[in-house]
């Protein structure tokens, strides 16, 4: 088992580190608000620290999952930052979603200081985080990957190295723009269905079946239906995410047009005052 030290209690991090602590790691635990990391002790046991820097103090593994880049290089660099603590040889895996920028930025600093960083983004929401079942998407050097995936393993029913620094966070933007797509696909064909004069669920029983299947339609399309939008993802999370994409579009050329349109309906369901609903609120700005 190793001893590792986990930066970021939200509602990723919290079960992640806990599923950590149950397969017998060694953990310190960090969060901008003390209270969470005691709390999180108290259930959990380990120990909390008052800072990143303290957290990763000998520590084999330093696993951070914050909000954002300013967020991510707030936990790891500075004086006060983990890197600062971070013994030789030490592996950095960050499973916040960032930008590519930011993970080869990290990168080179870790390399600089004789530490390892790996760029680790997640898919499969909180439900994913606390039944252990995320996949996690990799960038960096394979040696420290492999170093590493052991350990992710206690909460990853998937994890593959993509490439270099910044290669996990590219792999997490396909992830988000293809679940854009599809959860407006679906907002508007349940909105089609029930002006036609259609049983929606009865659509939903025939239609799951075949080509139009998806993770969403089998886990969404009744709450949806519903206009119950508590259950995931949540709308600001998703146009952070998207901003990333489509900056990260006008750099290397790619063409996103579905994304950039979905992104705004995002901010209409914004301004209805959805900005904490999950991502399935879509269908909300189509039958207001």
């Amino acid at each position: 088992m190793s001893e590792v030290a986990f930066l970021g209690l939200g509602v990723m991090g919290y079960p992640m580190a806990g599923h950590l602590k149950a397969r017998g790691h060694g953990i310190v635990v960090y969060n901008r608000t003390a209270a969470k990391a005691q709390k999180w002790v108290a259930e959990h046991g380990g120990a909390n620290a008052p800072t990143p820097r303290e957290a990763a103090r000998g520590r084999d593994f330093v696993f951070a999952c914050v909000g954002n880049d300013d967020d991510l290089r707030a936990v790891a660099l500075g004086p006060e930052g983990a890197f600062a603590g971070m013994k030789p040889g030490a592996i950095f895996v960050d499973h916040t979603t960032a930008s590519a920028d930011v993970a080869r930025e990290l990168s080179r600093e870790a390399s600089r200081l004789g530490l390892s960083f790996v760029d680790a983004p997640v898919s499969g929401g909180q439900a994913g985080a606390e039944n252990a079942a995320l996949t996690v998407m990799c960038g960096g050097d394979a040696a420290a990957y492999a170093k590493a995936e052991p350990v992710i393993a206690a909460y990853a029913r998937a994890c593959r190295l993509m490439g270099g620094a910044g290669a996990g966070q590219l792999t997490k933007m396909v992830n988000q723009l293809c679940i854009a797509g599809v959860v407006q696909g679906l907002a508007e064909g349940l909105h089609f269905a029930a002006r036609a004069g259609l049983d929606r669920q009865l659509v939903i029983d025939v239609i799951c079946k075949g080509a139009a299947q998806s993770w969403q339609m089998d886990n969404r399309h009744k709450t949806m239906i519903a206009g119950q939008f508590d259950f995931g993802f949540a709308v600001d999370w998703m146009r952070k995410d998207l901003a990333i994409c489509l900056d990260e579009a006008r750099r290397n050329g790619a063409r996103l047009p579905v994304a950039a349109l979905v992104d705004q309906f995002y901010a209409d369901v914004q301004a209805m005052g959805g900005r904490r609903w999950d991502t399935s609120s879509l269908i909300a700005r189509l039958e207001k």
